[in-house]
C-alpha cells in the first residue's frame, strides 16, 4: 500500500519559517519526481516545487522563487519543502505529490501564515 505522509504545517507569523516533510512508503522513491503542491479555501491545487528522480533538477512557482527550497533524501524515503519568508498568501494546505508511472496523494498539511 502506497503512502505519502505530509508533517511540519502550523501556525506562522508572516516572516517566518516552515519545514514540511514527506515520508514515503510502499514505493521506491528514486524512480519518482517529488513535489509539493497547495490549495487555499476556493482555490485550485496548484504546484510549489518539484524534484526530479535523482535531484538534479527543481522547479518552483514564481510566487516563492527564492523563498522556498525542496530537497530530497531518498534513503530516508522523505522529500522536504524549506519554506522561509513566508507571507499570509502562502496559506493553503500543501500537498506531496509523487510521480512516475502512476502517481500518488498525501492527505496534505495546514499551513497558516497570520499575526
Amino acid at each position: 500500500q502506497v503512502q505519502l505522509v505530509e508533517s511540519g504545517g502550523g501556525l506562522v507569523q508572516p516572516g517566518g519559517s516552515l519545514k514540511l516533510a514527506c515520508i514515503t512508503s510502499g514505493i521506491t522513491i528514486s524512480r519518482y519526481t517529488m513535489g509539493w503542491y497547495r490549495q487555499a479555501p476556493g482555490g485550485q491545487r496548484d504546484v510549489v516545487a518539484s524534484i526530479s528522480s535523482g535531484g538534479r533538477r527543481t522547479d518552483y512557482a514564481e510566487s516563492v522563487k527564492g523563498r522556498f527550497a525542496i530537497s530530497r533524501a531518498d534513503a530516508k524515503n522523505t522529500v522536504y519543502l524549506q519554506m522561509n519568508s513566508l507571507k499570509p498568501e502562502d496559506t493553503a494546505v500543501y500537498y506531496c505529490h509523487a510521480q512516475f508511472i502512476n502517481d500518488f496523494w498525501g492527505q496534505g498539511t495546514q499551513v497558516t501564515v497570520s499575526s
